[in-house]
């Protein structure tokens, strides 16, 4: 099962792949579509078991909006 979320560890990485189902593209607006990646720094001595509470605490959530290039 691929989660939309995760722990890694320090300098860990993890390669993502993206799709999408065929749509029209002369009928959609695709100017602002774009792929939104949001993370935080896990509490110390948190267990490496993702909790959502982590993005409403008070701790700085960073996010990075990825645009999508279509193959067209």
């Amino acid at each position: 099962m691929d989660l939309p979320y995760g722990v890694l560890d320090p300098k860990e990485t993890v390669v993502m792949a993206v799709s999408c189902d065929a749509f029209d593209f002369d009928s959609e607006d695709i100017s602002n579509d774009c792929i939104t990646v949001e993370w935080t720094n896990m509490p110390e001595g948190a267990a490496k078991q993702f909790r959502h509470e982590w993005f409403q605490d008070d701790g700085m959530v960073r996010r990075k909006n990825l645009p999508i290039e279509y193959n067209l």
